[in-house]
Order: C-alpha cells, then sequence, then structure tokens
C-alpha cells in the first residue's frame, strides 16, 4: 500500500508541477514590471527542481509520472489567453497566477489525503510543493 500511494501521490505533484510550469511560461512573455518577471522566473525554476525530484523518485518505483489532464490544460491555456488578450497587464497575470496556485494547493492538499499511506519523501515533496505555491501566492499579492 505504500508504494501504490506514493506513486499516485508521486504522479499528481507531477502533473501539477508541470501544469505550474506551462502557466508561468505562457504568461512571462506579458509581463511588464522587470521585478514581476524576476519572480516569476525564479519559482519556475523552482518548480523545475522539484519536477526533477519527482522525477527521480519516480524512476526509483520504475514509474513514468503522469503528464496534466489535457482537458485541464487546455482550460488552463485558453483561460489565460483570453484574460491576457483582454487585459495584458500585470494584475492580470497575478490573479491568474494566485488562482492556479490555490487550485494546486487545494489540489495537493486533497491527495495528501487521499493517499495517507505514503512514504514521508512522498509527502515531503508534496508539502514542498504547497509551501512554494503558498509563497507565490502572497508574492502575487503586491500586484492585484
Amino acid at each position: 500500500m505504500i508504494e501504490g500511494d506514493s506513486i499516485k501521490l508521486l504522479r499528481e505533484c507531477d502533473a501539477g508541477v508541470k501544469m505550474g510550469v506551462a502557466s508561468m511560461e505562457d504568461m512571462i512573455g506579458y509581463i511588464h514590471d522587470d521585478m514581476l518577471r524576476q519572480s516569476l522566473a525564479e519559482y519556475k525554476a523552482e518548480h523545475i527542481r522539484l519536477e526533477d525530484e519527482i522525477r527521480t523518485l519516480l524512476h526509483e518505483y520504475h514509474d513514468e509520472g503522469k503528464e496534466p489532464n489535457p482537458m485541464a490544460k487546455g482550460m488552463s491555456w485558453m483561460k489565460t489567453n483570453v484574460r491576457l488578450v483582454m487585459d495584458e497587464s500585470d494584475q492580470t497575470i497575478a490573479d491568474l497566477m494566485t488562482d492556479g496556485c490555490n487550485m494546486g494547493i487545494k489540489s495537493l492538499h486533497k491527495y495528501l489525503n487521499q493517499y495517507q499511506a505514503a512514504d514521508e519523501k512522498s509527502k515531503d515533496i508534496a508539502k514542498q510543493i504547497i509551501s512554494l505555491e503558498e509563497k507565490l501566492t502572497r508574492d502575487m499579492q503586491k500586484y492585484l
């Protein structure tokens, strides 16, 4: 059970981090404020670092990981681009990032509860992602 829950939790972390990186890549070209651009680039780098850690752990379990749900990814891309076409401001970017982080935080808490038998390494990765998303949300507040 531990291995199964660990793999499932890591897969969800993998999909979530990939979704976050893709969202940041979609938005970074629209940013006007240099500090916001730098901040988002740093968060993106940290997400990629966590993605590498997740991949290493999944590899130990002989698992390939999980891609984000294509429908969710497409809807996110569409929402982002429609909102940015209507209002290409840093405030819109901060709002979109905050929404995405909040969804990620909520999902990861759900998966931590669902996969309680996961090993501590897997739970720690999920908690690191939650912490990173919470920090990103706080950092976006000054741009709202």
